[in-house]
C-alpha cells in the first residue's frame, strides 16, 4: 500500500500530479519534471537527516498513485500531506494509506502528533478526513498551531490525530473486521 520513495515512480508521479484537480493541493507543487526529481531527491535526503518521512501510495498493483508526507518533524510531532491521482480518487485509498502511514508513524518512528492543514475550500480532502474517526478538528484545540498556519489569512483547518487515540481506534476496526 506505501513504500519509500524511489526516483524510478518519478515519471507516473509527476505525470498524476500535473492533473488540474489535483496540483493546486499538492504540498511540493513541481513545473516540470527535472524539478520533481530533484525534489524527491531532497525528499529522500531529508528523511535520512530525519526531518521528514516520505511514502509512495501505491495500489493493488503495486503502481504508483500518489504520496504521503509527514513534514516539519519536531518534538514527535509533524504535518501530514497527502495527494492521489484523480483516477484513484473515491476508491478508498486515501483511507488505507492514512492508516497504514499512520501506524508506521506511530509504532515505528514514535511520533506523538500528526497535524493536516487542509485549505477550507478544498472539500473534497475534507471531506475524506472528516470520514476517519481518529481524525478530530484541532482548530481550536491547537489555537496556536491554527493561528501558525493561518498567519496573514484563515485559509485552512487545522486536524490533528494523537498517537493514543489512533491506536484505540485502530483496535476498534480490526475489532469490527474480526467479528
Amino acid at each position: 500500500m506505501i513504500k519509500k520513495r524511489d526516483l524510478h515512480e518519478c515519471h507516473v508521479l509527476y505525470s498524476l500530479m500535473m492533473d488540474p484537480v489535483v496540483f493546486p493541493y499538492v504540498r511540493y507543487p513541481c513545473q516540470s519534471y527535472e524539478e520533481y526529481l530533484f525534489m524527491t531527491k531532497q525528499l529522500i535526503a531529508e528523511e535520512e537527516q530525519g526531518t521528514c518521512i516520505s511514502r509512495t501510495i501505491l495500489n493493488e498493483m503495486g503502481h504508483p498513485i500518489g504520496t504521503i508526507d509527514l513534514y516539519n518533524i519536531v518534538h514527535h510531532t509533524g504535518f501530514m500531506a497527502t495527494w492521489i491521482g484523480t483516477p484513484y480518487f473515491g476508491q478508498g485509498y486515501n483511507r488505507r494509506a492514512k492508516e497504514s502511514f499512520l501506524s508506521e508513524l506511530f509504532l515505528e518512528h514514535h511520533i506523538d502528533t500528526v497535524f493536516m492543514k487542509i485549505r477550507k475550500q478544498n472539500i473534497r480532502s475534507k471531506k475524506a478526513v472528516e470520514k476517519l474517526p481518529y481524525i478530530e478538528l484541532a482548530n481550536d484545540t491547537n489555537y496556536e498551531v491554527y493561528k501558525s498556519v493561518n498567519h496573514t489569512q484563515q485559509i485552512y483547518d487545522l486536524y490533528h490525530v494523537k498517537r493514543l487515540g489512533f491506536l484505540e481506534r485502530r483496535e476498534d476496526i480490526q475489532h469490527v473486521v474480526a467479528t
